[in-house]
């Protein structure tokens, strides 16, 4: 009777605790907002597959890292899900932030337009409350600059830390001479502002400079012919700026002299890559590859990688509001692990995620910057992109 008693007991402690977690569990909701009329998913683009350009909408990426990431949360006492809110076109996005907050999110991942990113980051106090941002997919310097926000983070690397790998590399090479072609764009003359302030910065000397023009009419020829825009031999490798990517398509193993092609084509400059075969990158990419029937790119795992720095700052401090998540992220406090070998921090001044940047080419990465030889005071990772003392971002918590 004495053990019946017992049993009964042990039974009644387990269900009791059982009940009790359940209710402490809490359930958080980030959410993807996106765009249904975003250029970037245009079907004829995307069956291009442009080399740095993302092949499809990023929120399988999210819920990949929220699914490997359960048994920690749960651990912590909560529970991650994700959540797709798409707007019609940027008109659109006040309705899309009123669902949002009817939905108690507050941690949005932007894969956003680089206007859009700045319409949400200006409504979002107003329209959302206490929230926390991840640009997932814009690159664009000014977000982590002039147009920085204190609630905004970046997982998705910045022009400036891709050129500067893209020089680094040249540096390393001792391929000094450089011939830039770059395209007509406004985002065109944004990355060759960027890779000239990096090729200054390695020590990379831009032979010429030159820009092409995608175009069929012969009397435009000499913008258009990639034989005779590279028809001098005064240079080491062809760096191609083309945010579009239709011409850089092109320039591999057309141009006038064999020399090598980096920049939109040839050798990228890229986030992730799905031949990564170190420090876990495979069974990422594999499990990826599994939810979304795709291959991993740049943009899915800076959206993995948002997911992942929430999952960071949940189980470093379970009890922690938004607000201090922020402060905890931005302060280098929490640490994501990325799966491209060193451990990853947000920095302070501008909300970027530091990381390494691979460059790559269609069936691999070549290499891995920043480089051996290249130093810092304080940060190695911080060679790539905006140091602090370069910053012009003041909107900082």
């Amino acid at each position: 009777m004495t053990q019946s008693r017992l049993w009964r007991g042990l039974l009644l402690a387990i269900v009791l605790t059982c009940a009790w977690q359940g209710a402490a569990a809490a359930t958080l909701a980030i959410g993807v907002l996106g765009l249904d009329d975003d250029a970037r998913y245009q079907p004829r683009r995307l069956e291009h597959h442009y080399p740095g350009q993302p092949s499809g909408r990023p929120l399988d990426a999210a819920m990949v890292a929220v699914d490997e990431s359960a048994p920690e949360v749960e651990a912590a006492g909560h529970k991650l899900v994700v959540k797709s809110f798409m707007a019609a076109t940027a008109a659109d996005l006040p309705r899309a932030l009123a669902q949002l907050k009817a939905a108690k999110v507050q941690h949005v991942l932007l894969d956003l337009p680089d206007e859009a990113i700045k319409s949400v980051v200006a409504s979002a106090p107003t329209a959302l409350g206490p929230a926390l941002l991840f640009n997932i997919g814009s690159g664009t310097d000014a977000l982590r600059g002039t147009d920085c926000a204190a609630n905004l983070l970046h997982t998705y690397p910045s022009e400036a830390m891709r050129s500067d790998a893209l020089a680094q590399f040249l540096a390393a090479r001792s391929w000094g001479q450089a011939l830039v072609l770059y395209g007509p764009r406004a985002q065109d003359k944004l990355q060759l502002d960027a890779f000239m302030r990096s090729a200054k910065r390695y020590g990379v000397k831009v032979a010429k400079s030159t820009p092409f023009k995608l175009s069929t009419d012969p009397r435009e020829r000499e913008q258009s012919n990639v034989r005779l825009l590279t028809n001098d031999k005064g240079y080491d490798v062809v760096v191609v700026i083309d945010s579009e990517g239709e011409f850089a398509r092109g320039i591999p193993f057309n141009t006038q002299w064999p020399r090598p092609v980096l920049g939109a084509n040839g050798l990228v400059a890229l986030a992730w890559h799905p031949q990564w075969d170190l420090n876990g990158g495979p069974q990422l990419s594999r499990r990826f590859m599994r939810a979304a029937h795709r291959p991993m790119t740049g943009q899915d795992w800076a959206a993995w990688a948002a997911v992942k720095a929430v999952v960071s700052a949940i189980t470093t401090a379970p009890r922690a509001t938004v607000a201090e998540q922020l402060q905890m992220l931005r302060k280098g406090e929490v640490f994501v692990d990325g799966f491209k070998g060193p451990r990853l921090s947000f920095r302070a001044w501008d909300g970027q995620l530091r990381q390494p940047v691979f460059l790559a080419h269609g069936d691999g990465v070549a290499a891995v910057a920043p480089f051996e030889g290249v130093l810092h005071p304080t940060e190695v990772l911080d060679t790539l992109g905006v140091d602090e003392k370069e910053s012009t971002c003041r909107n900082r918590p």
